[in-house]
């Protein structure tokens, strides 16, 4: 069945063109008008989501076309956007940057042709006037399955600017722009974006921009233009139901009519908080409780049946981290007793020996994978994966296929001579071959003991759904394995 749900598309012309600050402006904009807005960011950047959580105070959720396919982009887009008076997509990169230069898959442009969205430009106008319409123009044209119906000019420089802007380019028209403003940037990190903590983006500077979008970009236009999108088509396969939230308590399915099949541990804090919202619905809906812990503050582990540590910043809180001994000592003892482990990236790290940081310090770890994850200068990997499993793994079965990215500033290199543990590491083996998207080279990867599993690849399951099934499997095998 068809929906009705207003929606648009915040593009850029290139990164770096301030699609995050209009899409937080707007949203706040239109939150404090009292609408109710659902925010989804196109890619599987984890960091704008933050952004957007902050400036609408709910989740805003990841829509990538190659890791997740069409269905299940229009099936995770209908089920958050329910209810909503408007959802706003921020795009990824230039409008259409994807996978590859020769086509729009994984792009913007993908995303809102299979959302049938129309789409707001954002453009860096500083020290540029009639030469946006030249742009635009371009952008306009080049595919004609797209509906470009509007500008926003961000870096604006005063009223004059923008109403030189406006002459310049009639249609689609300049919907309006934000000035710019220097001292209310958002902070940077190695990253990308700061993650969007109260440090780093409090909530005097989201209200700064939720009014300059107020004072400077008709809204009313863009809220008509968001109305004016068709009826969404239905995917052919429906989404997993939501069951509870992340939280600290058991609890039953949405009907209360039987106890979740397995806890699951999931690491949520400064330190690690890189998570699909889609990834933790699927394993609610295979059957899972998500109880949050923090590796940097608790010294126990909450009473759970598997760990899943997602990726973050832990080399940030590297000498927090190795100053909590005691949790440390708990999640080794966790995998020592054949619990359930599923780490990515910074939930890889602290899996080592050692996080090794940029001033050359060594801060101890876990020590369940015999290396130190080294911190360098620049970019180690970046780019689209697709995984194959070689070998049964707390996943499943042999021959899983599922699909990823990477983006990561560590690498993993030998330890020697090995530092002195409370016991020797368990055996290692590579139960991953991965194929870059670019190129196609597959390397040997995914960390792999009788009941641990780590890698650098963030992984989005809705390539395929067995995944999350096979993890709350596993988990539930060893709930059993402890009751005997």
């Amino acid at each position: 069945m068809s929906r009705q749900i207003p929606r648009l598309v915040v593009a850029g012309v290139a990164s770096g063109v301030g699609k995050t600050t209009v899409t937080v402006a707007i949203a706040r904009a239109l939150r404090a008008r009292g609408l109710r807005v659902a925010l989804f960011k196109c890619g599987p950047d984890y960091l704008d989501p933050t952004y957007h959580a902050r400036a609408i105070a709910g989740a805003s959720h990841n829509l990538d076309g190659w890791m997740m396919g069409r269905d299940a982009v229009l099936s995770t887009f209908a089920e958050e956007a329910a209810g909503a008076d408007v959802a706003i997509l921020e795009g990824v990169m230039g409008l259409f940057d994807g996978a590859s230069p020769a086509g729009e898959e994984g792009s913007t442009a993908e995303i809102a042709k299979w959302l049938e969205a129309p789409v707001v430009l954002v453009a860096d106008a500083s020290g540029m006037a009639r030469s946006l319409a030249a742009l635009v123009h371009g952008f306009a044209t080049f595919d004609p399955g797209l509906r470009l119906a509007g500008v926003v000019c961000n870096q604006v420089g005063s009223r004059g600017h923008l109403d030189l802007l406006r002459q310049a380019q009639r249609s689609p028209p300049v919907l309006g722009g934000l000035p710019r403003d220097e001292a209310q940037r958002f902070p940077e990190r190695h990253l990308g974006l700061r993650t969007a903590d109260e440090a780093a983006l409090p909530e005097e500077r989201l209200d700064h921009w939720g009014a300059r979008a107020e004072e400077w970009i008709g809204l009313d236009a863009l809220l008509e233009i968001a109305r004016g999108a068709p009826a969404l088509p239905s995917p052919s396969v429906p989404p997993p139901p939501v069951r509870a939230a992340v939280s600290g308590e058991a609890r039953a399915d949405v009907h209360g009519a039987r106890p979740r099949a397995a806890r699951i541990g999931v690491a949520f804090d400064e330190a690690f908080h890189f998570y699909y919202a889609d990834n933790l619905r699927r394993l609610e809906a295979a059957g899972a409780e998500l109880v949050r812990f923090s590796p940097l503050r608790d010294a126990r582990l909450p009473d759970v049946d598997a760990l899943y540590l997602g990726g973050g910043y832990p080399e940030v809180h590297a000498e927090r981290l190795a100053e909590n001994a005691a949790m440390r000592a708990e999640i080794r003892a966790f995998a020592g007793g054949g619990g359930p482990i599923y780490a990515e990236c910074g939930g890889l790290m602290v899996l080592t020996e050692a996080i090794r940081t940029l001033d050359g310090r060594a801060h101890p770890m876990v020590g369940l994978i015999p290396a130190e994850a080294v911190m360098c200068e620049r970019l180690q990997a970046l780019g689209y994966v697709e995984v194959e499993t070689q070998a049964r793994t707390i996943l499943g079965q042999a021959g899983l296929r599922f699909r990823g990215h990477q983006f990561r500033y560590s690498e993993l290199r030998p330890v020697s001579p090995a530092p002195a543990t409370s016991s020797p590491p368990l055996p290692i083996e590579h139960a991953y071959s991965v194929r870059r998207r670019r190129g196609g080279q597959v390397a040997r990867e995914g960390y792999w003991t009788r009941s641990v599993l780590a890698s650098y690849v963030h992984a989005h399951w809705a390539s395929n759904p067995l995944v999350p099934e096979g993890l709350v499997a596993s988990a539930a095998a060893y709930r059993k394995e402890r009751a005997r």
